[in-house]
C-alpha cells in the first residue's frame, strides 16, 4: 500500500523528520534474518514515546494503513516484512531503561532497549536479565515473538519473565496490563496474550521484566558422544534427574565443523553437549560431577569442566557461532531455521526423525539446540535466488514439523509463527482454536492493520 501525500503529512506532524522514505532505509526495514524475500514498506517512522505511537496508530487505523513494528530485524520467520506495504514502526528510538528495582528484582524499560545494553547496565548492580536468544534483539521484539534461548531451562522464556507491559491497540488506545508482583490472579492474563502475539494485536512500548542476581559461580562443561541419539538421551536424563543446569546445548558434528572453520577452533567433530551450571562454588562442583556421572552412562567421553571465565567463554564459542558460522561459510546463501520442541521423553526420537529426513535431501544442514527444554533447531542452507529450492526446503521443514506435532510437540518453541508456519498452527492447535484466535484479532484489530499476514492468514 502506497501512502498519499496527505497521509505522509499527517504522520510527519507527529514525528517530524523521524519519518523516512529513503530507499536504503526502506530496504533495511524490508528484510530480517529469515530466508523470505524482502518486501519494502512505504515509509519508516521512529516514535519516541507511547503517546506518539498512540497518535500514529489512530491515524493508521482510520486510514487503513498497515503497521508493522520493527526492532533489531533479527527475527527468523519474516515477522517484520510489511507484506501489505504501509509503515514500518521502528521502535529503536524508545531506548530508555526507566527504572531498576534491585530490591524487587525487576526492571522497567522501553521497547527499543536491546538485551546486551540492558545487561551491561544491570551488571554494575550485580544483576542480569536472563533470556538469551543469541542475537542482540530489542526487548520489545523479544516479548512480541515470545523469545527464549539457551538459559530457558533454568530461568524461563519471555512468557515467564515479562511481568507487565504498556501497549497500544490498533485504534490508538493505550493499555497497561500486568503488575510488578510475582503473583497475579486479577482477571484475564492480557500480558501473556500480548507476549508472543508478534505485533498482530498491539504495539508493545514498555515492559517490566524479572531480573536475577549474577550467580556467585558459573562453570561450563563439554562432553562428546559417538552418536546423536546418545547425546540427546544423556541431556534428557540429566534434566530428568533434577541436576541444576543453567544451560544444556547440543551440537551435531556439522555444527562443530562449521564453528571450527569460522572461529579457528579445533574441537573434535563429534556430537557434543555443552553444559553451564550456576550457583555457589560447592553446588556448581557437585552439579558438574553429577552430570559427568550421568553422561558417562550414555558413552559420554572427554568430560571437561571449568569455572575460569575465559575458558568458559571459549567452551561456549562453538554454540554462539552455530548460526553465524553457517552464514559466513556459505557466502550469498541464506538459512532456513526450524524451531521444533517436544516433550523431553520424545527428544531423542524427534532429533533422529529430523536428521533422517534431512539426510535424504541435497541441502547442507546442521542440528543443534537447547535440548534441556526439548527445543532444537535444524539449520538448512539455501540459495535465496532459487525460488524452487526455497519451496522445496519449506516442504521439507513442514514435513518435519508435522512429524513433531504428531509426537505431541510444537512447530515453534521460540521463533514464532510469522508468515511461514500459518498452516502448521492450524495443524497443531486445530481449526476451533485458530477460529478463536481470529475472533480475538478482530476484536482488538478490526481493520486488520497490525502486521497483516503473520500468525493468521489475511482475511
Amino acid at each position: 500500500m502506497d501512502l498519499t501525500n496527505s497521509q505522509l503529512d499527517a504522520l510527519r506532524e507527529i514525528v517530524g523528520d523521524r519519518l523516512s522514505i529513503n530507499e536504503s532505509v526502506l530496504d533495511q526495514h524490508g528484510r530480517d534474518e529469515s530466508a523470505f524475500p524482502p518486501v519494502l514498506p512505504s515509509a519508516v517512522l521512529y516514535p519516541k514515546s507511547t503517546d506518539e505511537v498512540s497518535r500514529i496508530l489512530s491515524i493508521c487505523n482510520s486510514e487503513l494503513i498497515p503497521v508493522v513494528p520493527f526492532g533489531a530485524g533479527t527475527s527468523l520467520e519474516g515477522h517484520v516484512l510489511p507484506l501489505k506495504g504501509g509503515i514500518s514502526l521502528d521502535m529503536t528510538e524508545m531506548n530508555k531503561v526507566l527504572k531498576i528495582s534491585a530490591e524487587d528484582l525487576t526492571v522497567r524499560v522501553e521497547a527499543g532497549v536491546t538485551r546486551v545494553t540492558l545487561n551491561n547496565l544491570l551488571s554494575k548492580e550485580g544483576l542480569f536479565f536472563s533470556v538469551d536468544p543469541g542475537a542482540d534483539a530489542t526487548l520489545g521484539g523479544m516479548a512480541s515473538t515470545g523469545a527464549a534461548g539457551t538459559t530457558t531451562v533454568k530461568y524461563g522464556s519471555m512468557r515467564e519473565n515479562v511481568l507487565a507491559l504498556t501497549a497500544v491497540l490498533a485504534d490508538g488506545t493505550v493499555i497497561n496490563v500486568g503488575r510488578s508482583t510475582r503473583k497475579l490472579s486479577a482477571g484475564y492474563d492480557l500480558t501473556r496474550l500480548l507476549v508472543g502475539s508478534e505485533g498482530t494485536l498491539a504495539v508493545i512500548t514498555e515492559l517490566t521484566l524479572r531480573i536475577f542476581g549474577i550467580p556467585e559461580r558459573m562453570s561450563a562443561a563439554i562432553v562428546r558422544f559417538n552418536s546423536l541419539a546418545d547425546g540427546v538421551a544423556a541431556a534428557t536424563r540429566v534434566v530428568q534427574m533434577g541436576i541444576n543446569v543453567a544451560r544444556c546445548e547440543f551440537l551435531d558434528p556439522a555444527s562443530i565443523r562449521n564453528a571450527n572453520k569460522h572461529s579457528g577452533l579445533t574441537l573434535p567433530e563429534q556430537p557434543t553437549l555443552l553444559f553451564e551450571f550456576h550457583g555457589s562454588p560447592a553446588n556448581v562442583e557437585s552439579d558438574a560431577q553429577s552430570a559427568k556421572e550421568i553422561v558417562q552412562e550414555f558413552g559420554g567421553s572427554d568430560f571437561e569442566w571449568t569455572s575460569d571465565e575465559g575458558e568458559r567463554r571459549k567452551l561456549w564459542q562453538a554454540r554462539h557461532d552455530a548460526y553465524w558460522s553457517n552464514i559466513h561459510l556459505y557466502p550469498g546463501k541464506r538459512i532456513v531455521s526450524t524451531d521444533l520442541a517436544v516433550p523431553l521423553s520424545k527428544l531423542a526420537e524427534a532429533v533422529q526423525i529430523c536428521n533422517s529426513i534431512l539426510s535424504k535431501h541435497k541441502f547442507p544442514f546442521s542440528i543443534f539446540g537447547h535440548v534441556a527444554d526439548g527445543n532444537f533447531h535444524c539449520m538448512i542452507i539455501n540459495d535465496p535466488t532459487n525460488h524452487s529450492e526455497h519451496d522445496e526446503i519449506r516442504d521439507v521443514t513442514h514435513k518435519m514439523a508435522s512429524r513433531i506435532i504428531a509426537l505431541g510437540g510444537t512447530c515453534t518453541g521460540e521463533h514464532g509463527i510469522g508468515m511461514g508456519k500459518i498452516e502448521l498452527l492450524i495443524e497443531e492447535t486445530g481449526e476451533s482454536a485458530v477460529s478463536l484466535m481470529r475472533k480475538i484479532k478482530r476484536t482488538l484489530d478490526p481493520n486488520w492493520i497490525l502486521n497483516p499476514g503473520k500468525v493468521l492468514a489475511i482475511e
